[in-house]
Order: C-alpha cells, then structure tokens, then sequence
C-alpha cells in the first residue's frame, strides 16, 4: 500500500513534475521527494510513500486534538504517518514530522480496516494528527470515506497549509478541524516555519464560509515570537471580524524542543494574559492548553455565563448541556458538535494495534 499514486500534480515544460497539494509548489525530476518527504515523483507520475502506514494508533479524548465544542467527552481514535509540509522549528512532535525514516512507520492498515477498529473500540471520530494530514491527503480521504459509511467522524488537526482544489476535496469528507494559526506575521512564518501567513488565513475563511466542517483554532504561545500584546489582539479581532465570535480560539503552552530547545517555557501567566485579550475582543470561547488551569479550560454560556463544561486539561469535571447542546439554564445553544453525554473518556491514552484487526 506504501506506494500509492498521487493526485494534484502537473508537468512544467521544463519535463518536471509540480506537485499542486500546497503552495511549496515542489517541482521534481525523476525519483526526487517534495519538501514534505513523502511525495515522490516515479516516472510519469508521482506516488504517496506513506499511503496505508502509520508512525502508530492511540485513543484519546477529543479534548487532546485540541477540538472542546465536538462531541465533548468522547474518545477518538488518532494517526498519522511520517513527513511535513512546513518547517517549524520550533515543532512538538518532531520526531515524527521531521522523520526521514520509513522505518519508522511500523503499523500498516487500510481505510477499511481503520474504520472497523474506530467503530470496534467505540470511537465517535478518528482524526488524522500528530504530523499534517494535508501530506498524506489520499489516504486521509480514503479513510474518511470509510469511516463515513460506519457513521464514524473525520477529524483533522492541521497547519491548514494547502492550495484550493485540493483543499476541497479534503474538507468535502471531514467533519471537524483543528487548524493551528502558527502566529498573526508573515515574519514569524517565513522565519519560524519555513512558510506564509496568507494560505492559512484562506484556509479558515474557507472552512468558515464555504463549508459545514466544524473547527477550532490553536495558537501555540512561544516567549518572545508571538506574544506580544498588539499581535495577541490583531489575532484575536481578525478571527471575531472574519471567522465569527463563536469559533473556539485555543491559547496552548510552548515547552523547548527541536531547534528552540533554548527558549524557555511558556508562563502560565502568558496563557491568561492572552486569553483575556482574546476575550477583550469578542471570542465567547477562548481556552488555555498544555496547563492545569480549570477557569481556562472550562466553557461558558455566552448568554447567561452559566459554567457548561468544567475542565481541567483533558478531564471533564462536570456537564451541563442537554443532547443538543443547549445550556441547561438558559436554553442558549451552544456553538459546536454535540449529542447526548453519558460519561467522558478521561484523559487515558489507550495504543492501539490495527494492522490485521
């Protein structure tokens, strides 16, 4: 399965090969991989290396992607493969987006076989994170559409690096997103991560205005890059404005690694600094990660103020909406994805063998 052919690519009239999935626009010769590692072009075409392999599955909490307004509480079954499409230096989960490894990739299976071990362990979602899922886009797709036909969700947790036609067919079968807005300058992409503000931007116009997806934001805080006051609120007033003040904006907590293994943590203070910022400009629900912090991970009732969902870090504390997610007070309801609560999965991490299953 590891070779599987790609879509979104067309011939220059130089005889090269350009891959058309995100605006790196690689243009290869023969046997060359594009920047993401695992897009390669063999002969009169180009094939996806990591289709149908995976770095390993695990069921966590939906709250970990992080994704709080989408069937809070429930468990989600999660993967990815190997290779990423931007360069983030200072990248949390290097070790896989940076591997060059194949070998790495231990755990193969099909679309089908992902679905059935979703639907076996009772997960309400799988979701295609821990390196971008925008690289290995068919095999995403495929195992969207599987799921699908096991009533089973899509969920991708993204840089939202990708060009429009591609971009359409991938949000056609998803049906949530986390898309990380790496900061709100074009100096931090070129220079942090190897990419552009623009795409990212027109990524979440799209989704907001184009499609039935429902999406979350998250906004890594790193000391000193893009923390500072007046981007904290140009970020903030740009997702009010554009997006609307009811899409989720996540604060989440740096700790050193990669390339800014120099820099210090992220304070705890930063994350409440921001989320009152966040607030100051109109978002209803604006939450802090990567801390213990139960009054910046909670959700409120943007009517009433009533405390609906009571967290502290992947742990639902209390509940108090109704199965289609109305505040038990008021009768406010509430923006997002939501059925009926029984219990929640907790904050477990449960490794998953699907290969056979």
């Amino acid at each position: 399965m590891d070779a599987h052919p790609a879509r979104y690519w067309h011939f220059l009239d130089d005889g090269r090969l350009q891959c058309d999935l995100c605006p790196r626009d690689c243009r290869l010769h023969e046997g060359q991989r594009g920047a993401c590692f695992v897009r390669q072009r063999v002969g009169a075409g180009m094939v996806l290396t990591t289709y149908g392999r995976s770095s390993g599955f695990c069921i966590d909490p939906i709250e970990k992607k992080p994704l709080n307004h989408f069937y809070p509480g429930s468990s989600v079954l999660s993967f990815g493969t190997a290779g990423c499409n931007l360069a983030c230096k200072f990248c949390q989960n290097w070790d896989i987006s940076k591997s060059r490894n194949m070998d790495r990739l231990m755990d193969a299976a099909a679309p089908d076989e992902i679905a059935r071990a979703a639907a076996h362990h009772g997960c309400r979602s799988v979701a295609f994170t821990y390196n971008d899922p925008v690289i290995f886009a068919e095999y995403a797709i495929d195992t969207a559409l599987a799921c699908r036909e096991l009533g089973i969700a899509s969920v991708a947790v993204t840089a939202g690096y990708m060009h429009p036609a591609p971009r359409r067919d991938f949000y056609a079968v998803m049906d949530a997103a986390n898309v990380d807005l790496k900061a709100f300058t074009e100096d931090f992409y070129i220079h942090q991560t190897g990419a552009h503000l623009a795409p990212v931007l027109d990524t979440l116009l799209y989704l907001r205005h184009e499609t039935e997806v429902w999406f979350e934001i998250t906004t890594l805080l790193i000391p000193g890059l893009n923390d500072s006051d007046s981007e904290l609120a140009a970020l903030s007033r740009w997702i009010c404005d554009e997006l609307g003040p009811d899409v989720p904006l996540h604060f989440t907590a740096f700790h050193p690694d990669y390339k800014l293994d120099t820099l210090p943590p992220t304070p705890p203070a930063t994350l409440t600094r921001a989320r009152r910022i966040a607030r100051a400009a109109g978002l209803h629900h604006v939450y802090t990660g990567n801390v213990h912090d139960t009054e910046g991970g909670s959700t409120r009732c943007p009517s009433c103020d009533s405390l609906l969902i009571e967290r502290d870090w992947y742990r639902i504390l209390a509940y108090r909406l109704d199965a289609s997610g109305a505040c038990t007070g008021c009768g406010h309801r509430l923006a997002g994805r939501f059925g009926k609560f029984v219990s929640a999965f907790g904050a477990r991490r449960v490794p998953v063998h699907i290969g056979g299953h």
